[in-house]
């Protein structure tokens, strides 16, 4: 399990460690008067009101930076954030980015009927199926690895996680680097798994 582990951190290590992101310089406060636009869909310190958007206080700055820069190239397809960030200048992201990463990350509830088998695949993963621990990179509480631009999990809405491992698995979500890292371990998954897994998610602290 160890060998599997290694073999796929590796190369996300490379894919996301030196992907050309500089250390981040954004400014919080003015990120703040910058994110009103993004309040709508996110809320105002990134806790979203409605499941399907994705909770972002607390997140990683690099990769809030990482994913707003792929959305706006059109490298990662999400329709609805497009003529939001399309204007937007790398200063921008920067400090929307630093705003959201300064805030308070959001907490949830798991459901208990899921919390069984999605801990197991969190902590452990499955070894005969070749899927590493989702902790080896997301970390034992979820809250992500922010130099390695490892997002923070913990506390997302399920039906944005589950839906972000679907997308992986059927290969209409790409950006995750040359590894495919997540494509591989997304299309190992049930729909079981990965509704367990993002049950689970969304109550680790």
């Amino acid at each position: 399990m160890k060998k599997i582990i290694l073999s796929l951190l590796v190369p996300l290590g490379v894919s996301l460690g030196v992907s050309g992101l500089a250390c981040a310089k954004g400014n919080a406060e003015a990120g703040k008067a910058k994110a009103t636009t993004c309040t709508a869909c996110h809320g105002a310190t990134g806790i979203s009101a409605v499941p399907n958007y994705p909770n972002i206080a607390g997140q990683g700055e690099r990769y809030l930076i990482k994913q707003i820069k792929e959305i706006k190239s059109g490298v990662r397809s999400v329709p609805e954030m497009a003529p939001f960030v399309a204007k937007l200048s790398d200063q921008d992201i920067e400090d929307i980015s630093a705003f959201y990463a300064s805030q308070t990350a959001a907490k949830s509830v798991a459901d208990p009927e899921k919390v069984a088998l999605g801990e197991k695949l969190f902590r452990f993963g499955d070894e005969k199926k070749a899927i590493p621990a989702c902790s080896s990179c997301h970390s034992p509480t979820g809250q992500g690895n922010f130099m390695a631009g490892f997002p923070h999990i913990s506390g997302q809405h399920p039906a944005y996680t589950e839906k972000q491992l679907k997308e992986f698995r059927e290969g209409i979500r790409v950006n995750d680097g040359d590894s495919k890292t997540m494509r591989m371990i997304a299309e190992k998954l049930s729909n079981k798994e990965v509704e367990a897994l993002a049950s689970y998610i969304s109550g680790l602290q």
